[in-house]
């Protein structure tokens, strides 16, 4: 029979698929013996089977009594005894960290009987038995039976005035539990559920709902983590930090989750339940300050928070609680940190000999490093200072203010740069908070939702401006010395100090970027990042060039680290000034005509030719040869046919019109382009080929390879070919000819155009058009979100590499295309070079190379190495 039900001290961290993040991590602190208030978790498995089904598993609820029993004997208590309760926490625990965006109920066990028995418990102290019992309703009305949460704090404000929370005394807060009560009646037309073992059925169900809540669903589709793993619930013996000013919660990091530097850094509330904490509702001091307060404790968490960072060999995230002096762990977990922290804290721990530099590789990602090279504030330019807050989550964020959620996604959907301002944010601000460029709260410290949240998402924070009053219902804040900025004004953020400017403050390339283009490494977190980009690139297999069309990008390339050009796209060197030519050789109607276009564009071609491969210095420089969509270089029918309609209209403007109603095609991107093209208009692709062996020429140590685009079928191949290496011959120029693969039928067909091609080169741009049957250019806008919102794409298969259709051609043609032609050289020149998920299939699939945009090659060059270091035959990633 299938068991549902883990004893803490059943579990290990290694369980994480089974109890969930959370669960796991509390069974492995219990295996330590740390203090862990006693219980059991709920599996995945239980919540799968009851979103599928819509009925918990058989037997699950046997197994919940039997646990609860045992719970129950172990303290000393039964749940909801009415003279001496035990209380239990009810908290969701997935596999992947998601905070804040699944449920949690504290306090279950209390009604109007045992709320007695606690005050009992608490040496008569009625004033934290109240205060929990309206916890409880209040997080219970919001999260199990769906009331609007405000009417709960509308009514709390109501009563605190001026005065904070703590300030209410017994009296007051038993009215409040009266309050509450009667909003859970008005709104639900039913009591408030009493029977402790009622409330905590209720609330397994509503962590279980709470996996397909919306904010939920949103969170996984930006971590890319998968729908079908669902949520642990872990039920855990409540331990109080709301007993009084002896008691308190918080929240530490072993490492400063946003520069990577050693230290003390958390945050600690007096008088206070967890919720307080990361909900931002109170600002809390500095964890340094429990030092002073309860020094026992403080002593006491350091030992666990080097012993919890030593055991895991990471930046540990701890969560917890001090109930009468007497320390709590309620949670562990490998924590989020900005990218910055990453490389740092990872070569700290090489140095420190906790993990070698194969792992430090593997401790970062080409996203991280991305973020890293986003630009930041110029020191020089002239800035207006209005607050400081907290710098929760590093970068340089500019855009109008906005006050709520729903604005923020309108604007930016709408293509404005958005500053999301809340007083604190809540799970329900998620979709603002991807929506804005950064976060800016009057609430919280660093470990609150906005810090914890825009953290993991790489996004600018600054949270905790005390100075600042913001008022969302009017949209603006007010900020020392009368300054008011309402919404639509600018304001930039600056998550590394923390600092909050009016208007638009300029921004410059951030240091890694600086490192990338040459500059020597020189604080911390530049060395960290050479450290790893050097022992990636010392363990990759995969090569990395660039998509470089001009010298200039050919030259950034290799200051990126590219290793050649694998795609340097011909028809784009003839817009501007030179369209006229293409469109002069497209519609001549006589071979002088057309001769006469090729030879005014040859010349051309060689000085490009010849200033890339200069640029690039003996590195391989793949050149496709023209593949122009016709209606990007003929004028427009539409203009056209009005203006021949027109009295001013000349014969030339009416020949025009005939040449290119003769051209016209419904669809450009299926039509007259690429090898077609080629082989239509006689001497084309000769003209390219002779263009690149005379630069080549010019050039010593020039490695040209030709690649001959949109071929389906080998005949095109063969016939284009023979032309090529007719001129090579003649010219004594040595050059690779190849194909790009982007049309599916190439894939399926490739050990035949593999007889004809020296190399393969993935055109994935077009290869996932064709594939799928859309054109990028027309479905992003008209249907992706709607796809990403239902869950029918997890990612823009433009984005990432669709590896069950598209990636499954790549490796037909790989394997095929090698069995004719064993050392075929294969590579990537799509988008999807520079994507490091997609990097990991290329490495996969076995692929020379991949090809990308200069500003990705260190993605590619990191993720080659990851890869290499990770990559095994049962990485389904």
């Amino acid at each position: 029979m299938a068991k549902y039900v883990y004893d803490f001290t059943e579990g290990n961290r290694n369980l994480k698929d089974l109890l969930g993040g959370k669960g796991a991590n509390l069974a492995e602190m219990t295996n330590l013996g740390l203090p862990v208030p006693p219980g059991f978790t709920i599996t995945t498995d239980a919540c799968r089977h009851y979103l599928a089904a819509g009925v918990v598993p058989d037997g699950l609820e046997q197994e919940v009594a039997e646990h609860l029993d045992a719970l129950e004997k172990q303290m000393g208590r039964r749940l909801g005894q009415a003279d001496d309760p035990l209380l239990v926490s009810v908290r969701s625990g997935a596999k992947f960290s998601m905070p804040g965006m699944m449920e949690t109920v504290l306090n279950i066990g209390l009604n109007d009987e045992s709320v007695h028995g606690l005050a009992k418990q608490a040496g008569g102290n009625d004033r934290f038995a109240w205060d929990s019992y309206r916890r409880l309703i209040q997080m219970f009305g919001k999260t199990v039976l769906g009331i609007d949460g405000d009417l709960f704090e509308h009514a709390l404000d109501a009563l605190k005035g001026k005065r904070q929370d703590t300030d209410l005394d017994a009296g007051e807060l038993q009215g409040l539990v009266e309050t509450f009560k009667g909003i859970v009646h008005e709104q639900t037309g039913k009591d408030f559920p009493t029977d402790p073992r009622e409330q905590m059925r209720l609330a397994v169900m509503a962590v279980f709902d709470s996996w397909n809540a919306p904010r939920a669903i949103l969170y996984r589709r930006q971590e890319r983590i998968p729908a079908e793993l669902g949520t642990a619930v872990n039920i855990v013996a409540m331990v109080f930090g709301n007993v009084g000013n002896d008691s308190g919660t918080g929240v530490a990091f072993t490492r400063d989750p946003g520069t990577g530097r050693q230290g003390i850094y958390g945050d600690y509330l007096q008088n206070a339940q967890g919720e307080d904490v990361v909900a931002g509702i109170r600002n809390t001091i500095p964890l340094e300050e429990l030092e002073r307060i309860d020094k026992r404790s403080y002593d006491e968490l350091l030992g666990i928070m080097e012993t919890l960072e030593n055991h895991y060999r990471d930046l540990c995230d701890i969560e917890f609680t001090i109930e009468r002096g007497k320390l709590w762990m309620l949670q562990t977990r490998v924590g989020k940190r900005t990218a910055a922290a990453a490389f740092c804290i990872a070569t700290q721990l090489v140095d420190q000999g906790l993990i070698t530099i194969d792992e430090a590789v593997t401790r970062v990602t080409g996203d991280q490093l991305a973020q890293l090279m986003f630009p930041r504030f110029d020191g020089g330019a002239d800035k207006k200072k209005i607050a400081k807050g907290m710098n929760a989550s590093p970068g340089a964020a500019v855009g109008k203010a906005v006050f709520c959620s729903e604005r923020a996604v309108e604007l930016s959907e709408q293509g404005e740069d958005v500053i999301l301002v809340r007083r604190e944010t809540n799970p329900d601000d998620l979709a603002g908070m991807i929506a804005a460029k950064g976060i800016l709260t009057s609430r919280g410290g660093k470990t609150s939702h906005a810090a914890v949240v825009a953290r993991g998402m790489g996004k600018t924070c600054v949270c905790g401006a005390e100075e600042l009053e913001v008022s969302t219902s009017e949209g603006r804040f007010t900020a020392p010395g009368g300054v008011v900025v309402s919404e639509g004004d600018v304001i930039s953020i600056d998550g590394t100090s923390g600092e909050i400017y009016l208007g638009e403050v300029p921004v410059v390339d951030s240091a890694v970027v600086e490192y990338f283009e040459g500059a020597e490494p020189e604080d911390e977190l530049v060395k960290a990042v050479d450290r790893i980009m050097s022992h990636a690139d010392s363990v990759r297999r995969l090569g990395v060039r660039a998509n470089a069309d001009t010298p200039d990008d050919a030259a950034r390339a290799r200051r990126f680290g590219g290793q050649g050009i694998g795609l340097c796209r011909t028809e784009h060197m003839f817009l501007g000034e030179r369209r006229q030519l293409v469109e002069d050789l497209v519609l001549a109607s006589t071979d002088e005509a057309r001769q006469a276009a090729l030879d005014a564009l040859e010349p051309l071609q060689k000085a490009d030719f010849t200033e890339i491969f200069r640029a690039m210095d003996g590195n391989s420089v793949t050149i496709r040869l023209i593949d122009p969509p016709l209606h990007e270089f003929l004028p427009d029918i539409v203009d056209l046919s009005v203006k021949v309609a027109t009295d001013g209209a000349t014969d030339k403007d009416r020949k025009l019109l005939a040449a290119v109603k003769r051209l016209h095609e419904q669809n450009p991107m299926l039509g007259l382009r690429g090898v077609r093209l080629g082989l239509v208009i006689p001497g084309l692709f000769a003209m390219q080929v002779r263009a690149i062996a005379q630069a080549a020429k010019e050039v010593p140590g020039a490695r040209p390879e030709i690649m001959i685009p949109l071929v389906a079928a080998v005949q095109e191949l063969e016939s284009v070919r023979e032309e090529a290496a007719k001129i090579l011959a003649e010219t004594g120029v040595e050059a690779l000819i190849g194909t790009m693969i982007e049309v599916p039928r190439a894939a399926l067909t490739a050990a035949q155009i593999a007889e004809a091609a020296e190399f393969f080169s993935f055109g994935t741009n077009d290869l996932t058009q064709m594939t799928w049957g859309f054109s990028r250019d027309d479905v992003e806008s008209a249907f992706f979100s709607r796809y990403l919102d239902q869950g029918i794409f997890g990612v823009s298969p433009f984005e990432t590499l669709d590896r069950e259709g598209v990636g499954r051609l790549i490796r037909i043609a790989v394997e095929e295309g090698r069995s004719t032609r064993p050392d075929l050289h294969l590579g990537i020149c799509g988008e999807h070079g520079g994507d490091p998920d997609s990097v990991h299939f290329c490495h996969d699939v076995g692929l020379d190379y991949v090809s990308c945009s200069p500003f990705r090659i260190p993605i590619a060059r990191l993720e080659a190495g990851r890869a290499a270091l990770t990559y095994s035959d049962s990485d389904t990633r």
